[in-house]
């Protein structure tokens, strides 16, 4: 058995990949509805809660720093 993944190009296509599993032909491990996120979105929650602090802060000094006076 080989395992294919494809992308879907026409309205009506799961439904006739559907009745081909019905007559056991094929086999659909999992369906994806890919959309369009935002990157915040997208990568919300990436970071361990404990590394993101520390970026944030030195984000934060960064900024502190750059508005002081040279």
């Amino acid at each position: 058995m080989e395992t294919a993944l494809i992308k879907l190009t026409a309205p009506g296509t799961m439904k006739l990949l559907k009745e081909l599993e019905a007559m056991k032909l094929l086999l659909i491990l999992k369906t994806e509805h890919s959309e369009e996120l935002h990157l915040s979105e997208k990568y919300a929650g990436k970071l361990p809660l404990q590394v993101a602090e520390k970026l944030q802060d030195h984000i934060e000094n960064s900024r502190n720093e750059w508005n002081n006076n040279i």
